[in-house]
């Protein structure tokens, strides 16, 4: 049962998140509400991983807000704490170097993230392949999705031992993935769209 400060600490996070990703879009096709994902994130790990740490779920709804957003250390050390902080840091990417480089140090650093990381990066990366192949983004190819899903599989392969539940949905979905494009790799382009809408 959580506590009316935590309840609090939970609500407050939720409207941080929302306001600081208010004009931002997911790249999807529908190009949905970025803050979609941080709330599917933390969902997920309550519901898959069984998660009842608020730490790390106040960390899940805030865990893109340094990296693409806005938001500064100060203020969000000021409204939920250092250890939701340091959490939100060691998720983050350092938008400064190129992108191969921030995709190659998450499969080095992964396995020496704390806990509370391993299950955030688990579970973006679980949400991060659904979309991917329920509604990739429109400039994505085929062989680019595969290439991400191969990246997620390095990074999550070092992330393993932390929660069951949720690396065996990690599993499942990423089957499923792979499944689809595959299928998808073997059509045309109308017919592509066709498997699209029926996974």
């Amino acid at each position: 049962m959580f506590s009316i400060e935590e309840v609090t600490l939970l609500l407050t996070a939720l409207k941080f998140s929302a306001e600081k990703h208010r004009l931002q879009r997911r790249k999807d096709q529908e190009a949905s509400p970025y803050i979609n994902h941080p709330i599917q994130v933390a969902e997920l790990l309550w519901q898959q991983g069984e998660i009842r740490d608020i730490v790390t779920i106040v960390g899940a709804l805030l865990h893109d807000t340094l990296e693409d957003t806005n938001a500064t250390p100060e203020e969000i050390n000021e409204l939920f704490g250092a250890e939701v902080l340091a959490l939100v840091q060691e998720v983050t990417d350092d938008k400064s170097l190129p992108k191969l480089q921030r995709k190659r140090l998450q499969i080095e650093l992964a396995s020496h993230k704390s806990i509370r990381a391993k299950q955030v990066k688990l579970a973006d990366k679980i949400c991060n392949v659904y979309d991917i192949t329920h509604s990739p983004p429109q400039a994505w190819s085929l062989k680019r999705r595969q290439e991400y899903l191969e990246w997620s599989e390095q990074v999550v392969a070092k992330l393993r031992g932390i929660n069951p539940a949720l690396e065996s949905y990690y599993d499942t979905i990423l089957a499923a993935a792979k499944q689809t494009l595959a299928l998808q790799q073997t059509l045309s382009g109308d017919d592509r769209k066709q498997v699209m809408t029926m996974t």
